[in-house]
């Protein structure tokens, strides 16, 4: 285990890489519902950096603050002190145009066709129409949707929908991928076929992604590091580990190597510690 130290430039074992974000001493506390009632402090002093083309993914017990994190990443929430940087210019204000956010439950639009929702981002950036779909027509061949552009969310199944979004996310080629629990709503099989996907896609460009999950294995599977987050509230980032497992990867043969199970014991050992203390914090 290493604990949780932040530097600049990032070293990942063989290049040094610059940032695509940082997090400095960030705060986030909300107002509480009602007269009266207390304030709460969802992150509290977090610090951390996600490296230019790096993958890292985030773990921590429900409901620690892991989503609040992402949407300080995206601009979504604007932190109560401390700041965000983005490719080293602080993001004062507005949302992070470097970024792409994949969210847990599916934002395709259920009036419009596959290809209407990949191509509807590159429309509103002012790209025109037939070539905003020809290159979302495009992406559905590279997520394996061929001949299913014409078909509306209603008529895909759970993982062709998943495919959809992150063709819709992709087609604007952000520098960072934000994602908070993209796969969990998928069966097991689905949910390795999508995470071999975004890992083969993710390989050609190297995007930065911020991958938020309450899935180890998923986490070690696919990143360069993992970050553990204390359990809530005033959650921070309290240990990282590098994830030093040969790419290209391929998911259910990654979790059979015997340096996976080492890496997997030892977060867990982190982590099982945050898990009881936010158990025993919410029976109280």
């Amino acid at each position: 285990m290493s604990t949780a130290t932040y530097s600049v430039p990032i070293k990942t074992g063989r290049a040094e890489r610059c940032e695509a974000l940082r997090f400095d001493n960030v705060t986030c506390t909300f107002a509480g519902n009602g007269k009266g009632a207390q304030t709460y402090t969802a992150v509290s002093g977090g610090n951390l950096t996600i490296g230019d083309g790096e993958f890292v993914s985030i773990v921590g017990p429900t409901g620690c603050g892991k989503s609040t994190l992402l949407n300080v990443a995206a601009g979504l929430t604007r932190p109560s002190s401390g700041s965000l940087s983005v490719f080293g210019k602080k993001l004062t204000q507005g949302l992070n145009t470097e970024a792409a956010y994949l969210f847990q439950v599916d934002a395709l639009m259920p009036w419009k066709t596959a290809e209407d929702n990949i191509a509807i981002g590159l429309i509103f950036r002012g790209m025109p129409r037939q070539e905003a779909l020809d290159v979302a027509r495009g992406w559905l061949d590279r997520v394996g949707l061929h001949g299913h552009g014409k078909k509306y969310p209603h008529q895909m199944s759970g993982g062709m929908r998943k495919r959809a979004g992150l063709a819709q996310a992709l087609a604007l080629d952000p520098r960072i991928i934000l994602m908070d629990e993209p796969f969990s709503a998928l069966d097991i099989q689905t949910r390795h076929l999508m995470e071999n996907e975004l890992l083969r896609l993710w390989s050609n460009d190297r995007k930065s992604v911020m991958f938020v999950t309450h899935d180890l294995e998923e986490a070690i599977s696919l990143s360069d590091r993992v970050i553990v987050l204390s359990a809530g509230p005033g959650t921070r980032p309290i240990a990282e580990f590098e994830i030093d497992l040969e790419r290209p990867r391929e998911m259910s043969e990654i979790r059979m190597t015997q340096r996976f199970l080492q890496l997997h014991t030892q977060i867990w050992d982190v982590l099982r510690g945050e898990v009881l203390k936010s158990y025993a914090r919410n029976r109280v």
